[in-house]
């Protein structure tokens, strides 16, 4: 009996250790298939740097017209779950607008190039000699200071369109309406909520994981699409070939197959976004979510509401 025991115990402990191989195994490949995604976020060159400040201008303009669609979505006093829905979509849309006109928005491009460092620090241990290990280490440092470059040039290029698109659009419906878009209670509680003296840093924080959350997602839609081979199968299925012919079908095969980790990073990041907090508050934690963009547009149309009165305000 204690031989059986011990035995038992033996198999357990084996079978446990199979199963954290096998989950080990599984999320290195849910990194390796999206940290393909993030390399297209980092620059290396002047010339993608300047890229990557077009791309962020584009997406700034994108990123204003989602901060109008959030202060309406408010406006309709909704029930928490349906509010929280709203904004979720209304984020998730915006960002795949953004990712169909290949823009970029700095709020999700830590959920792309997450898995693409983490790719490359796994990569330093593994080397043979003691030279080859601080050649790997160099290059890791590298990629981070050009990361950090990619990250500043994805910020300043969205603020440097979503201030003066709201602004403009205020002043529009100034001029045609005789009133902003955004109401003044709304503007006052916008630059209540924002304020740096509050929990900000920590609901950015919150963020985080949230774009982490959003970054396991992509890869593991990414990885399951490429194990299950369906870009083969949208390229072959007779139905599809049958309507969109098989040039066609196979332009919408590959479409997928290049696209697919950024829709689903883009959808589960929107969604993440809108439905956890009201998830949260639900149960008695008031966190929200804060990112740069969509917050400088926020304020931005709460300062051109209340107008110069907004340089007296404590706030």
């Amino acid at each position: 009996l204690l031989a059986e025991l011990v035995l038992q115990a033996h198999d357990r402990r084996s079978l446990r250790s199979l199963l954290a191989q096998q989950y080990s195994m599984l999320a290195r490949k849910v990194a390796e298939r999206h940290a393909e995604t993030g390399e297209h976020y980092i620059t290396r060159t002047r010339a993608e740097y300047l890229n990557m400040l077009r791309q962020a201008a584009g997406g700034g303009a994108i990123i204003a017209g989602t901060t109008f669609a959030k202060f309406a979505i408010l406006s309709l006093a909704l029930a928490p779950f349906w509010a929280g829905m709203g904004a979720g979509l209304n984020y998730a849309l915006s960002f795949l607008i953004i990712q169909l006109l290949h823009w970029t928005v700095a709020t999700k491009q830590p959920a792309m190039t997450a898995p693409a460092m983490a790719q490359k620090l796994g990569a330093i241990g593994g080397q043979g000699s003691q030279v080859g290990e601080q050649a790997a280490i160099d290059g890791f440092v590298d990629e981070v200071a050009h990361l950090v470059r990619s990250q500043f040039a994805g910020i300043v290029g969205n603020l440097a369109l979503v201030v003066p698109v709201v602004l403009a659009v205020q002043g529009l419906a100034w001029w045609a309406l005789g009133r902003p878009l955004v109401s003044v209670r709304d503007a006052e509680y916008t630059l209540h909520s924002l304020t740096l003296l509050g929990p900000t840093a920590f609901f950015a924080a919150f963020t985080g994981v949230l774009l982490f959350g959003s970054s396991l997602i992509a890869g593991w839609v990414e990885n399951w699409f490429v194990y299950h081979r369906l870009d083969s199968a949208l390229a072959h299925n007779p139905g599809i070939v049958a309507r969109l012919g098989r040039s066609r079908a196979a332009r919408w095969s590959l479409w997928w197959r290049v696209n697919i980790s950024g829709v689903a990073a883009n959808v589960s990041l929107g969604l993440l976004l809108g439905l956890v907090p009201t998830v949260l508050a639900f149960v008695g934690l008031p966190v929200e979510a804060r990112h740069v963009t969509l917050g400088t547009g926020q304020l931005a149309a709460a300062a051109s509401t209340l107008g110069w009165a907004t340089l007296k305000l404590p706030a």
